[in-house]
């Protein structure tokens, strides 16, 4: 155990760093830490064996990581287009525009950067019968374009530059023609199978919940949306949904018992291997086979391993604590995989069990009192793990997972299975079981519904410091102390870092504009020390994407944001308003500004003169005036903040004309200190006369990565910085934090102040790179 730890930490520590070592120093590492394991060994010096393994895993996981950022394409140019042949990987997940899937290139395509990598690609077309057509295991002849690996940066937000890098992605993008698409070959292999019996299961079941035995039977979570996850994690469910390491146990366990069933029927069997050795066979087996059905899901992997080791040592004879099976388990998986340890899988697989095997090491006959201490330990051990991975906590989880743990994966996952092996053997003969599965399940769900609607569903916490965790698990560990251990009562004041953090919120009369990383769009949150207001909600596209459910709601989370006192929708166009409805449906705003020629329900018109005070900060529109047609653009809400001495400007998407008219008739007002620069820095705004009249030192651009306008234009910027302003772009840095305070004003870039490894091989990258939020699917969708 203490060897598997020191390879984590050292995983931990390569992982966690914001560099990135030479792959050849990385190589040094390794030979190095062979050669301290290999001295521990043979003197039996264990501080000599554990700085080994520590060695092994920063060097294991800065080989793999520096590997896997070598696979992905160069992030300049923007835009690579090519023509690929290979195989779908995984289940194709069908929307209503689009479908996604993954793609593994042939090694014997044109192009050497792309021969054998893994792709994620999207087929646009508005026909769903055509795209229905892609399979799991089928061989396709696309024509493509692709970027790198490129993702938002936001506080609370998920990182998708990590999971490409976990994922070994080497390219994102999308089907180019999908007319001239050939399919070269049917669907084969285990992802076929489990395709076709997804399929088998919608068509059988006819009840709404059939969508779950799909990701109970096969882990095939296509079709759930979001009101379902929202009732799953509400209720701490997520760990059963798409099978757990328990199914995958009682799986084992079914097919350990038809192998003693038949060694006890044909006693003749055991001359040969002895029946414990047979049935630990064909528990592997079972188990295995589980895994693969699961889609190698990592729960699953990491029981699938524990199981073998036990296997295996029932073979050698010999014996091992629980223990010290898991230890070896996170030992195997690490050294196969260290880039594991970037999932939240990983991390409530492994400390799950470890909290239940040093709590509750031995049964003490009682499965009731058993299972109860179990979700007790389960619920304290790992509620710190899944605040830091998830920013959420359930408090219903306790009470929900005493009805599913039991009843799932007793009644509804057996039926599941079993209708699985039968439909296996006959088409039509699994059908009864699914039916009765899906019967079982129906009679929970509505409990959980409930519970999602009460007050005990989940509770969003606000973004805590590096230290928080630690503290939160020592806390835990003392709390999990056994009865009479003095100070359980100060245990819970080591919770109070992660769970009431510092939320930074500003003081009467300062206030801080968050200026969210929305790709090619805008949205700007403006704290002041009791209120909040929100400009801009980002875009939305039919394509999937939504900035206001991706990246605005997630950042009001992080911060701790409990209400919108206000929101103002600069103007009409989708990068600015698409987000407005997904943010509405979870924080109703009393009071909605937006031009005249807007109309949103409730809102009032942002006239210039209109302002209000929010603890000692002022806000006031200054364009547009009374009887402005609307134009657009040019009829968005410019709004001016006054905090702590200091000034903003909020200029929406106005163009030359009108910022030339407002630094004429309004000099004083245009003054600012920072200025969101208009229209996402096009050619069309930033007139020198405006630029010169704002005095601005801080200029803030919001824009997507590499979009297909070239925003900001770089004569825009060289303008902002002769002016004497700093410019900030969130395509290159992220979200930005910036503090109007009576000291000075303080900007925070979200990438520069937590940096990561794999942003490491793109720093420095020009603007070119990669691709805005959405693909340019060769000029066509809503122009920024």
């Amino acid at each position: 155990m203490a060897a598997a730890l020191s390879l984590l930490a050292g995983v931990c520590a390569c992982l966690w760093s914001p560099w990135l070592l030479p792959w050849w120093v990385s190589l040094i590492l390794l030979i190095g830490a062979a050669l301290c394991v290999w001295r521990g060994v043979a003197s039996s010096q264990s501080r000599a064996l554990l700085a080994g393994w520590s060695l092994a895993g920063l060097a294991l996981a800065g080989l793999h990581a520096a590997h896997a950022l070598a696979l992905q394409l160069p992030s300049a140019p923007a835009r690579h287009d090519a023509v690929v042949t290979g195989r779908i990987l995984d289940l194709p997940e069908h929307e209503p525009r689009r479908s996604r899937f993954l793609f593994r290139v042939d090694d014997g395509v044109a192009d050497a950067r792309l021969r054998g990598r893994d792709l994620r690609l999207a087929w646009y077309e508005d026909d769903p019968a055509r795209r229905s057509t892609l399979r799991a295991g089928q061989q396709w002849r696309f024509d493509v374009r692709l970027r790198a690996p490129r993702g938002l940066r936001n506080p609370g937000g998920a990182d998708a530059e990590k999971f490409a890098m976990a994922q070994r992605i080497a390219a994102m993008g999308y089907v180019r023609s999908p007319e001239t698409a050939i399919q070269l070959a049917p669907a084969h292999g285990i992802d076929a199978w489990r395709d076709a019996m997804s399929e088998r299961i919608a068509t059988h079941v006819d009840r709404p919940s059939s969508r779950f035995i799909r990701a109970l039977a096969l882990g095939d979570v296509r079709g759930l949306d979001d009101a379902d996850w929202t009732v799953l994690r509400a209720n701490g469910l997520t760990h059963l949904i798409a099978i757990s390491g328990f199914h995958v146990g009682l799986v084992a366990g079914f097919f350990a018992l038809i192998v003693r069933a038949l060694w006890w029927s044909w006693p003749t069997l055991a001359r040969r291997v002895p029946a414990p050795i047979a049935a630990a066979a064909g528990s592997v087996g079972g188990a295995a086979l589980y895994t693969a059905v699961a889609g190698f899901a990592l729960p699953t992997v990491r029981t699938a391993l524990m199981i073998a080791i036990v296997a295996g040592l029932r073979g050698l004879r010999r014996r091992m604590s629980a223990g010290e099976c898991l230890a070896l388990a996170a030992f195997a998986m690490l050294l196969i995989d260290p880039l594991a340890a970037l999932s939240a899988g990983f991390w409530l697989s492994f400390a799950g069990v470890a909290w239940l095997l040093w709590c509750l090491p031995d049964s003490g006959g009682n499965a009731v009192h058993d299972f109860l201490s179990a979700q007790g330990v389960a619920s304290i051990g790992l509620l710190p793990v899944a605040a830091i991975l998830f920013g959420q906590a359930s408090l219903a989880g306790p009470l929900a997972n005493l009805v599913a743990v039991p009843w799932w994966s007793l009644a509804v996952v057996p039926l599941a299975l079993l209708g699985l092996g039968l439909e296996s053997v006959h088409a039509g003969a699994g059908e009864w079981a699914w039916q009765l599965a899906a019967w079982c399940f129906d009679l929970s769900w509505p409990l959980f519904e409930w519970l999602a609607a009460s007050p005990l569903s989940f509770w969003w916490l606000p973004e805590a410091a590096w230290f928080a965790l630690p503290l939160a698990l020592i806390g835990a560990f003392w709390l999990l102390l056994p009865r009479g251990t003095p100070g359980k009562a100060l245990a819970a004041l080591l919770w109070l870092p992660l769970l009431w953090p510092d939320r930074r919120v500003p003081v009467a009369g300062e206030a801080e504009l968050v200026v969210i990383d929305v790709g090619q769009g805008q949205s700007v949150l403006v704290r002041t020390a009791q209120h909040a207001l929100l400009v801009d909600m980002g875009p939305a596209v039919q394509d999937g994407f939504d900035a206001g459910g991706r990246a605005v709601i997630p950042v009001l989370h992080a911060l701790g944001v409990p209400r919108l006192d206000g929101a103002v929708v600069s103007h009409g166009d989708n990068d600015h308003v698409g987000g407005w409805p997904a943010v509405a449906a979870q924080y109703p705003v009393p009071m909605l500004f937006a031009p005249d020629g807007v109309r949103l329900p409730g809102s009032r018109p942002c006239l210039a003169g209109r302002g209000w005070t929010w603890d000692g900060v002022r806000f006031r529109f200054l364009h547009p005036p009374v009887d402005f047609p609307y134009l657009g653009n040019e009829s968005s809400c410019v709004l001016r903040i006054e905090a702590a001495g200091r000034s903003a400007l909020i200029a929406g998407d106005i163009g030359e004309v009108i910022e030339r008219r407002l630094a004429r008739e309004q000099p004083a007002s245009v003054r600012a200190d920072v200025v969101l620069v208009a229209h996402h820095g096009s050619g069309g705004s930033s007139d020198p006369a405006f630029v010169a009249a704002t005095g601005a030192s801080e200029a803030l651009v919001s824009s997507g990565h590499g979009n297909r306008f070239g925003h900001p234009r770089p004569f825009v910027v060289e303008r902002w910085r002769h002016a004497g302003g700093a410019v900030h772009d969130t395509a290159m840095e992220g979200a930005l934090r910036v503090r109007l305070e009576r000291d000075g004003i303080e900007v925070e870039a979200r990438r520069e102040a937590h940096p990561r490894l794999w942003d490491a091989a793109r720093r420095g990258d020009s603007r070119s790179a990669g691709l805005s939020y959405r693909e340019d699917r060769d000029g066509r969708g809503p122009e920024g």
